[in-house]
């Protein structure tokens, strides 16, 4: 394969995990006319590809037997071991000169064992997690942070501009999954930020929409009171993050920075507040459901479904009113 003119003519492209973000990003190269072969540990939600021209594969390990570049997104370090390192992964059919990419949201450590595998089978290893929810999934915004060799990354950038604006190569391997424990550290005390403005203005009779439109173009301003503010205030607690895989990245997070002598108390907080509200069976909400544990600490009722009714599995219905607002 003649990675200087990577092009849909040319270049066989295999995708894995086809969830919340991985599906949209998937459909995105789809669009543009490369031919993807696809895995995802359920079928059934891989179809919607599927039905737009996608193959499909039985195994990681047959997805690369075909595949110059394969990528993956799956859910927890766990998951990316298996798929690139198990029996039936994607370094046992890894054809020589190929490239994986890794776009999970994982350990750096685990992301240079990969590099270091990928190099002994004379295949090419990248790191590259993402940011920006479902919503740059969706609209091909996504900010990506690579980890790996640059030249690599260089090779393969027309594939990335096809699910990111914001595309930064960070360093050697590791390096991309270590910009985004950056990310979510940042993510974690701005949501406690997010949700406790928003109960300070419930508390002083304004309407949440409309500060959220006074200050969200100011000095305030950021995209999780921009884009998760609303959702809060309108009751929406669907995932376009789950609250388990942000409790998984700052798990991780946390790990590492142990082992870095560095103390981190804002995410630690942050932390466990996540941490009891997956306990209370909400794992599978978006991370915005912080909301709800700041709401039962200080003793506030709301009106509405139960937010547990949200989430992958939910019944989807219209939007959901004003009316859902907290209630003091």
């Amino acid at each position: 394969m003649a990675f200087e003119d990577v092009s849909p003519n040319k270049t066989r492209v295999g995708w894995i995990g086809t969830g919340v973000m991985g599906k949209p990003m998937c459909g995105h190269l789809i669009e543009a006319g490369y031919r993807v072969v696809i895995y995802n540990r359920t079928k059934a939600k891989a179809e919607e590809l599927l039905a737009r021209g996608a193959g499909w594969a039985e195994s990681p390990k047959e997805v690369a037997e075909g595949s110059d570049v394969i990528f993956t997104i799956v859910g927890h370090p766990e998951d990316v071991r298996q798929v690139y390192l198990g029996r039936n992964g994607i370094l046992a059919g890894a054809r020589r000169g190929s490239i994986m990419v890794d776009m999970t949201t994982s350990r750096p450590s685990l992301a240079v064992e990969i590099y270091s595998k990928a190099k002994e089978a004379g295949a090419h290893a990248l790191d590259a997690p993402v940011s920006g929810g479902d919503i740059g999934a969706r609209e091909a915004t996504l900010s990506i942070m690579i980890g790996g060799d640059r030249d690599v990354a260089e090779r393969i950038k027309p594939l990335f501009q096809l699910m990111g604006k914001n595309i930064r190569y960070m360093g050697p391997a590791g390096s991309g999954q270590s910009a985004k424990m950056c990310n979510q550290i940042l993510i974690a005390s701005t949501m406690i930020g997010v949700v406790e403005c928003l109960l300070y203005a419930h508390k002083s009779g304004l309407d949440p929409l409309e500060v959220i439109a006074a200050i969200g173009s100011g000095a305030a301003g950021c995209w999780s009171i921009n884009n998760l503010g609303p959702r809060i205030a309108r009751r929406d607690f669907d995932p376009g993050f789950m609250v388990e895989h942000f409790v998984k990245d700052m798990g991780i997070a946390l790990e590492e920075a142990e082992g870095m002598d560095l103390a981190l108390p804002g995410l630690a907080m942050a932390h466990q507040f996540y941490v009891a509200l997956k306990a209370k069976g909400m794992g599978r909400l978006g991370t915005q459901a912080l909301a709800l544990i700041l709401e039962e600490l200080n003793n506030l009722k709301i009106e509405g479904a139960d937010p547990r009714a949200h989430g992958p599995h939910a019944r989807r219905g219209g939007k959901p009113s004003i009316a859902g607002h907290l209630q003091l």
